[in-house]
């Protein structure tokens, strides 16, 4: 069984490797054309790092010499001058100059660098400085289903399905979990065991465990499908990890005991003259810099693992002049099956850490302190 379990380990890994190779090597600029030089490469790896309105998972070039794209389209909906308008994202074509314009009733929607600008009343088509920023578009207000939001409505959906197959588990089988609710099981108990009855207490542990599971469970599972070739990068976006942190604050504040914001406000033990400035000190840290520091660390670790794995990827590219096609592609599957693996520890790792410190700050907030005898030896 525990060979088994290797076994489809391994070749999960090989899968996800080879799948985001195929998906690199054919995959297509905004010419349509291969990615081969250097400033190609970079282009291509922001692009895959950036959101977008649709999914390009691969490219190919057809008998007849040309460029095709596979993916699918997501739903587009922006609120213009005129109102509401939805349609998918396919409706974009290529103008001359390069830009994707659609036009629905007398509005014109431009999408430049995978924002969507509605153009100015008669213009045709996009006006663009020196520094190349549009000077007859303004934005919209983007209401889209794109890759990230689709990625995290994926994870919403794989959560419900699995924690419903867990509670329903413990009712038919006398809490023997089976199926998919063996796998999540040691998981749950982990978070609970692990992270939240040490950080917050045996007594108010668990009030904040259906938040705690929900973070790590959500994180855990948008860093695994950032793995895939499909292009996710949800916990690499700034965004995502600003509203991550902003609800962890919100919990520990709102949930804050009297002592915690005696000690905040007016910590005990110290010279009243101090007081203040302490007070000062510890708002800050509650307030900023606690959730930034989760914020950043999510977002960095994430980002930086992605952009590691395709640049390493592109050195089949980059080496293939130096050590022919097959060595170049040799060492560059070597290399990214490495960092592919050391990735999912990462995965699991970044959820267990934004867990744990969310636990930690919570943990902080709930406990009671006895000052009464040190604020009476502060006299």
């Amino acid at each position: 069984m525990m060979v088994a379990t290797k076994s489809i380990k391994f070749i999960a890994v090989l899968v996800l490797t080879l799948t985001s190779f195929v998906a690199f090597a054919n995959g297509g600029e905004k010419d349509g054309g291969n990615v081969d030089t250097k400033e190609e490469i970079q282009d291509y790896i922001k692009h895959h790092l950036a959101d977008s309105h649709d999914f390009s998972l691969f490219s190919y070039t057809a008998d007849n010499g040309e460029r095709k794209h596979v993916g699918f389209p997501l739903p587009v909906i922006v609120w213009t001058k005129d109102g509401l308008k939805s349609f998918m994202s396919s409706a974009f074509h290529h103008n001359d100059d390069g830009t994707e314009i659609v036009t629905r009733g007398n509005t014109k929607l431009v999408k430049l660098h995978s924002k969507i600008y509605e153009l100015d009343a008669g213009a045709t088509s996009v006006s663009f400085d020196k520094d190349h920023h549009a000077t007859n578009a303004h934005k919209v207000l983007d209401f889209s289903i794109t890759k990230s939001v689709f990625g995290m409505l994926l994870a919403g959906l794989l959560m419900l399905l699995g924690f419903t197959a867990l509670a329903r588990g413990y009712k038919k089988s006398n809490g023997i979990p089976k199926g998919v609710g063996r796998v999540l099981e040691p998981l749950v108990l982990y978070v609970r065991d692990e992270i939240a009855r040490p950080n917050i207490g045996e007594k108010k542990y668990k009030k904040f465990m259906p938040y705690l599971l929900t973070v790590f469970f959500f994180i855990w599972i948008l860093n695994l499908l950032g793995l895939t070739p499909l292009g996710f990068n949800v916990t690499g976006q700034i965004a995502v990890t600003v509203c991550l942190a902003l609800v962890t604050l919100v919990v520990y504040i709102t949930n804050g005991s009297k002592d915690f914001w005696a000690h905040t406000l007016w910590m005990p033990g110290v010279p009243k003259i101090l007081r203040p400035i302490l007070a000062v000190l510890e708002l800050a840290g509650f307030l900023l810099i606690k959730p930034f520091s989760l914020l950043v660390r999510l977002f960095a670790n994430i980002t930086a693992g992605h952009s590691v794995v395709m640049g390493i990827a592109a050195l089949m590219l980059l080496l293939k002049s130096e050590f022919g096609t097959v060595g170049a592609t040799g060492i560059s599957f070597l290399l990214t099956m490495f960092l592919t693996i050391i990735e999912l520890l990462v995965a699991f790792l970044q959820a267990f850490i934004f867990t744990m410190l969310t636990a930690l700050f919570i943990g902080m907030a709930v406990e009671e302190h006895d000052h009464d005898h040190a604020d009476s030896h502060s006299h």
